[in-house]
């Protein structure tokens, strides 16, 4: 049974086809993960109602103004990631017929994901405006750090089987992309594709391509196409980046009833991406390829690339109030407006073939684009409960439109027709993802102890174009300790570890169907789980 999600597979698709945007870059630049300091992590990003931690600005602007005091922080962290990939069986017995082995990676990444500093002012009244509080915090909002690797043998499919039906089937001419300008007019993936001998034409026939992992035969008449017999294949993904905010904030306390807060923040994400695909012949005489004047070559093997980078800039506004009626209750809230984002991105092509009589290889200009996008406005409610001075239990809702997500580009360039269908693509396949976070503290003299859960919905729909997905949801547990001591200094420390999340993706499309349109091959298909340890010490200074 196919499990691929239709992101997914417009990512793969848009990856070494060559067009730069899609519904997955989205989702990309959209999705952001709290990090906080490790007192907001240790209690699950619990804080819409709480505040007084600097890593709760980012979720409630009006957070700042419960100190009653102003406070510096620094917290350094460390994340240990593991990603295990195998294949997907498309077989109701489970058997596989390509990257059968199972192989696990582990990363591991240091970084500063949060500092802050903010005033408080006391205005010297009883009632109405008690204080107001001016702060600047940089946050972690997302980071990347994931090794992709997969193996197997397939005797049925191919790279190059899928690369060559797809240029037949979009109308292509070898002449047209072995032009010297072929790379202005045509995507990279099949320029490439054909510069380097991944694919060529056969029989004189301009508009017919085969893969150099195939042969033709002859079936009761008729010239056919299969692979040539066993391909030892291999896939790989190294993505690598962060996204971060530098938020100003300003907040006020009403008469210790009522905290007032707002954010203006400015993000910023750099993102890179490599991916490859490989494969070798494990016998080479299985794919022989003649020349019209009857010489004969055997393919070896290839590997195809490609790169792609992106940096972002972004600027939004989020408010919130925090509301104290009694009995140690609390309230809280907070809106965010859409992002407006700016996008500058560059990619490139490339691969190389090997044969018995020699190699050949082709690269791409490093292609570019800038264009703006409107990330998703979110909200989020809390409710939290103080037991004295001893516990503290929160509990927060938050929900983000995925499905308004939109990518703008103005009437004085190229494209607005193309983003107009990847605009109709994200309304299709995203709409709204929730996430429940909870947390608690306990203190035990100068020592607290804390705790918090997390779960977060997918943002993809459960039927898309007809097809049941499975819901998929990203869930994470905390654990942490506190130090206050009698002076200015505390220190937190907290440990989070979010449960493995499921990808399933295909580096090529399925292409083998009969005349009947019934798939009469799968190409491969392959889940990835993605696990993380991440590992948070928060210092701070109250004055």
């Amino acid at each position: 049974m196919r499990k691929v999600a239709l992101t997914i597979l417009i990512a793969a698709a848009s990856a070494f086809a060559g067009y730069a945007q899609t519904a997955y870059d989205a989702f990309l630049f959209s999705e952001n993960n709290y990090e906080g300091t490790a007192r907001t992590m240790a209690m699950g990003d619990a804080f819409t109602a709480l505040g007084g931690d600097l890593g709760s600005i980012s979720i409630n602007p009006a957070g700042s103004a419960v100190a009653k005091y102003s406070q510096f922080t620094i917290t350094p962290s460390l994340t240990f990631t593991t990603c295990s990939t195998q294949g997907v069986s498309p077989y109701s017995d489970g058997s596989l017929p390509y990257f059968e082995n199972q192989f696990n990676s582990r990363n591991f990444a240091a970084a500063i994901p949060n500092i802050g500093l903010t005033f408080s002012w006391e205005s010297g009244r009883t009632s109405g405006l008690k204080s107001f509080t001016f702060g600047f915090i940089a946050n972690r909002l997302n980071s990347w750090n994931q090794d992709i690797y997969a193996a197997g043998t397939n005797n049925t499919t191919s790279f190059m089987g899928s690369m060559a039906a797809g240029a037949t089937s979009e109308g292509y001419l070898g002449s047209e992309l072995n032009a010297n300008d072929a790379f202005d007019y045509y995507p990279g993936r099949y320029v490439v594709g054909y510069q380097s001998g991944m694919i060529s034409t056969f029989n004189g026939q301009d508009n017919q391509f085969i893969g150099a992992s195939e042969v033709l035969f002859n079936n009761n008449g008729n010239t056919e196409i299969a692979v040539g017999g066993p391909l030892e294949q291999t896939y790989g993904r190294l993505a690598e980046g962060v996204k971060n905010e530098y938020v100003v904030n300003f907040g006020v306390n009403i008469s210790d009833f009522l905290y007032l807060g707002a954010n203006l923040g400015i993000t910023s994400m750099n993102y890179s991406y490599e991916e490859y695909f490989k494969e070798s012949a494990v016998d080479p005489s299985d794919f022989s390829i003649e020349y019209d004047d009857g010489s004969k070559t055997y393919f070896n093997n290839m590997r195809y690339n490609y790169d792609y980078m992106v940096e972002t800039s972004g600027i939004y506004g989020k408010f919130g109030f925090i509301l104290t009626p009694g009995a140690g209750i609390r309230i809280g809230a907070a809106i965010q407006t859409p992002v407006a984002t700016t996008v500058n991105e560059e990619w490139k092509h490339s691969g190389e073939t090997h044969f018995s009589n020699g190699s050949y290889s082709s690269t791409s200009p490093w292609g570019s684009d800038s264009y703006s996008f409107r990330e998703p406005w979110k909200a989020n409610i809390g409710l939290g409960w103080t037991l004295g001075q001893n516990a503290i239990i929160s509990a927060d809702y938050e929900m983000c439109d995925y499905g308004s997500m939109r990518f703008v580009r103005d009437g004085l360039n190229d494209g607005r027709e193309y983003f107009e269908d990847i605009n109709n693509d994200i309304r299709t396949v995203y709409g709204t993802s929730h996430a429940l976070r909870v947390g608690a503290e306990i203190k035990l003299g100068a020592v607290a102890v804390r705790g918090g859960y997390g779960i977060t919905s997918s943002p993809e729909k459960a039927t898309i174009l007809g097809e049941e997905l499975s819901k998929m949801s990203s869930q994470n547990a905390s654990i942490g300790l506190g130090y206050n001591s009698k002076k200015s200094f505390f220190a937190d420390i907290a440990a989070r570890y979010a449960f493995a999340t499921k990808e399933y993706f295909m580096p090529y499309d399925d292409y083998m169907y009969d005349n009947n349109d019934n798939l009469v091959a799968f190409a491969p298909e392959i889940l990835n789980k993605t696990s993380a340890l991440k590992v948070m010490l928060t210092l701070g200074w109250r004055f």
